[in-house]
């Protein structure tokens, strides 16, 4: 439960900082690039925060709970690393490029099928 508070909280804290910046941004077009870099990277500060939400949660967890997560996040690792690098090559034969900012949903959706496979291996 106390997971869901600190993650809870730090999505909420993300998204507001987010559509803060991005407004932000409109209004500062002609700002330095220092200031639009500040900006920009706003949103950062509270994405932090969820990653030290999920490595608290990792602390709580018991022995056979950890080992799950582990092999789940060395899936995802390894497998993001594999569809990331072959989608690099992709592009080179004109597959559209996609922005860096697919590669977190990618390594997200890669920790749950490799969750789903450590769990279904453990029962």
């Amino acid at each position: 439960m106390k997971y869901l508070y600190e993650m809870g909280a730090a999505l909420a804290c993300y998204m507001v900082v987010l559509v803060a910046s991005l407004i932000a941004l409109t209004q500062f077009q002609d700002a330095g690039f220092v200031v639009r870099a500040a900006i920009t990277l706003s949103p950062v500060i509270p994405a932090a925060f969820m990653c030290w939400a999920v490595v608290r949660q990792l602390r709580r967890l018991d022995e056979m709970q950890l080992r799950i997560q582990f092999e789940a996040l060395g899936f995802a690792f390894a497998a993001s690393a594999l569809l990331t690098f072959s989608y690099g090559f992709m592009e080179n034969i004109g597959a559209p490029h996609l922005p860096w900012l697919w590669v977190w949903p990618v390594m997200a959706m890669m920790w749950i099928v490799g969750l789903m496979i450590a769990k279904k291996r453990y029962q």
